[in-house]
């Protein structure tokens, strides 16, 4: 965990320094780790940088004896005062409709808003309108923002610089305050129109992930769909700005940005992903690529001499630091009954070097494959197969 999260400072790092006032950015993480990486977080963008951590149901149900299912993953928002934000609505759920939206006139269907706010206030939203005191029931005049007008909501010159009272006395005079049969408090008519909806909240269960027969589906094993990576960027940019995804993967951000109408770009160790971002630009989106892959990175020069991965001196070194246990199901182990391994891959650039390797047993070497360290870990966590470690 901690050559993962230094890994990831650097990057973070990186991205602070490209960001746009305007900008935002979101790290997307399971429970694992999400905790450590908002330190790193709150530590290079500021703690009043963060706006939001959203939760998604990533998966159904997992049962577990001994502990609720883990069944969510983690994104971290964050973005500096001048953020761009676009307030993305979910469509209203019927039943709701049929609850709240009762009644009706020749404008359509509306429901009934409260006008008043909680708490006095000492300017004109605090006075009396049409004999109404709200400061007698410890409230005050709270009018309806532009956006819930309807369309046929005529606006007089200087409208937003109005009194309440006078602009109280332009919705009424167009229709829009509800005077109840019994009692004195109005209320205002929000009607049910195309643009009606609920405001996305932080915890998303209405964007299902990804089923083995899905056409978007790659076989990526942290492929998100793509209607979450739309909803991120409609609600944090606009048509034309840039999107960058700096471990763009399986090209998920970059195909959303580009259904949406906006720049990209994308960055992965691997050549797998540029592969990727242009088999589905042509098969999904119907485009022929155009993109430019690099083929001129430099490799590293601040390792040292390194020897083979296999090396008895790594398994002998890496014997100590793990304490004899794997690093996968953390059983204890004699060194002979340890294979060293590595973390990042060699197919995804990881390197030789001493700190990407570690020490597996038979077992958690042969379901990692060629596989990460965190996609073994959540592989052993699914099936159980992780225990905690001897104290020592």
């Amino acid at each position: 965990m901690m050559s993962y999260l230094i890994y990831m400072a650097i990057r973070i790092m990186e991205m602070r320094r490209l960001l746009k006032p305007t900008g935002s950015i979101y790290l997307h993480c399971d429970p694992t780790a999400s905790h450590y990486l908002k330190l790193v977080m709150d530590a290079v963008f500021g703690r009043m940088s963060f706006r939001n951590e959203v939760i998604w149901k990533r998966t159904s149900s997992h049962n577990r004896a001994k502990r609720w299912g883990p069944v969510h993953d983690t994104i971290l928002f964050y973005a500096g005062e001048g953020f761009q934000w676009n307030r993305e609505l979910q469509p209203l759920d019927r039943d709701y409709v049929e609850r709240f939206y009762r009644r009706s006139d020749e404008h359509g269907r509306y429901r009934v808003d409260n006008l008043t706010g909680p708490g006095i206030r000492h300017g004109n939203t605090g006075l009396s309108w049409r004999g109404i005191d709200p400061s007698a029931k410890a409230r005050h005049w709270e009018l309806p923002p532009d956006r819930a007008l309807p369309d046929w909501f005529i606006f007089p010159e200087g409208y937003a610089e109005m009194p309440a009272q006078q602009r109280l006395d332009i919705l009424d005079s167009q229709g829009l305050i509800h005077w109840p049969r019994r009692g004195s408090m109005p209320g205002f008519k929000r009607y049910l129109t195309g643009r009606s909806g609920s405001p996305v909240s932080d915890v998303v269960t209405d964007i299902n992930p990804l089923s083995k027969a899905a056409k978007e589906q790659t076989g990526y094993p942290t492929q998100k769909p793509v209607a979450l990576l739309k909803r991120i960027i409609k609600a944090s940019s606009n048509e034309g700005d840039m999107v960058l995804d700096p471990f763009c993967g399986c090209a998920t951000a970059c195909i959303a940005a580009e259904i949406e109408h906006r720049q990209w770009s994308g960055i992965d160790i691997s050549s797998k992903a540029a592969d990727l971002v242009r088999s589905r630009m042509e098969s999904e989106l119907d485009l022929f690529w155009q993109g430019v892959n690099r083929t001129d990175i430099p490799s590293r020069t601040d390792m040292g001499r390194v020897i083979r991965y296999n090396d008895p001196r790594n398994r002998k070194y890496l014997y100590g630091e793990q304490g004899g246990y794997c690093n996968g199901c953390a059983h204890h182990f004699q060194m002979q009954n340890l294979t060293v391994d590595h973390i990042i891959p060699r197919a995804r650039g990881g390197t030789d070097h001493v700190s990407n390797l570690q020490l597996l047993c038979s077992a958690c070497n042969s379901l990692k494959g060629v596989k990460s360290h965190q996609e073994l870990l959540v592989r052993l966590t699914d099936k159980g197969w992780i225990k905690k470690k001897k104290a020592a």
